[in-house]
């Protein structure tokens, strides 16, 4: 009888000041259970340990001048050399390529993620010649590192095989089917004159799909119309979204399929005429 290998675990590295931010978040709730099990590894690096002076100094005044302190790029430089080598190094930056679902998965299949988390002014900008890409969660501004990094953390180990329980329940997520998700209803049935969808009740698991399917379309046409130009829309998306109002000449512009065509009504036989 042969066993089966456990899962080789994702390793991040996350390169901070403040990893003592980082610590509780990584130990608890689903993240903390997955790292017990041997499906993540998490290490969190302290930049001042790579110093190298008495006082534990990692920055500096910029160069030309101005406010606010600078991360030394040599600091940066000893705690990755301190690292097994990295399938990719990552800096969080306002310049950074923006972090999606599908950057997620991307990174959900490596073996190795190294972060860089800034603080104050940011990293010597010659640290970019020591990362493989960079990272922007959004276009607003943060006193650091680590809570993009908490993000990152979850919404990539979340996709690592055995750490959800159910295997099949993130590819439902919102912007894994390339649309915001269909709402979701529990107990009690009715709730302050707001009932559950009715079909959410009668058993029927076609009729359900069916409903999630248009509300999924509904809610994306209506607060993120922007992703369906890259939706995998099929021909009964372009029939629904006709019906909630899109134009033909904006479907074409998604590159949406054509909807199908209409069921030809079927006219009863006539009675054969007696001779």
């Amino acid at each position: 009888m042969t066993t089966e290998a456990p899962p080789t675990p994702l390793s991040f590295s996350f390169l901070t000041l403040f990893p003592e931010l980082l610590f509780p978040f990584a130990q608890e709730a689903i993240l903390g259970k997955a790292a017990a099990r041997g499906l993540i590894d998490v290490q969190l690096v302290n930049l001042r340990d790579f110093a190298q002076n008495k006082h534990l100094k990692v920055d500096d005044t910029p160069y030309g001048g101005g406010a606010g302190m600078v991360i030394r790029v040599d600091v940066a430089q000893r705690a990755l050399e301190s690292l097994p080598p990295a399938d990719e190094v990552i800096l969080f930056s306002p310049a950074g390529q923006p972090f999606t679902q599908a950057v997620a998965e991307e990174l959900a299949g490596k073996r190795h993620l190294a972060f860089l988390c800034g603080r104050y002014e940011g990293f010597d900008a010659r640290v970019e010649t020591l990362v493989t890409r960079e990272l922007s969660i959004g276009d607003f501004v943060m006193m650091g590192g680590e809570a993009a990094a908490a993000c990152v953390l979850e919404a990539v180990a979340r996709l690592r095989p055995g750490v959800l329980g159910d295997p099949e329940s993130h590819q439902m997520d919102s912007f894994s089917s390339g649309l915001l998700d269909y709402p979701e209803y529990t107990r009690p049935p009715e709730w302050n004159g707001h009932a559950v969808p009715e079909v959410l009740r009668g058993g029927n698991h076609a009729a359900v799909a069916a409903w999630r399917r248009e509300q999924a379309l509904r809610r994306t046409l209506a607060r993120r119309p922007d992703l369906l130009a890259q939706a995998p829309l099929t021909p009964q998306d372009s029939a629904a979204l006709l019906a909630l109002g899109v134009s033909e000449a904006e479907l074409a512009a998604w590159g949406a399929p054509p909807p199908p065509p209409p069921k030809r009504r079927r006219t009863a036989k006539r009675p054969a005429k007696a001779d």
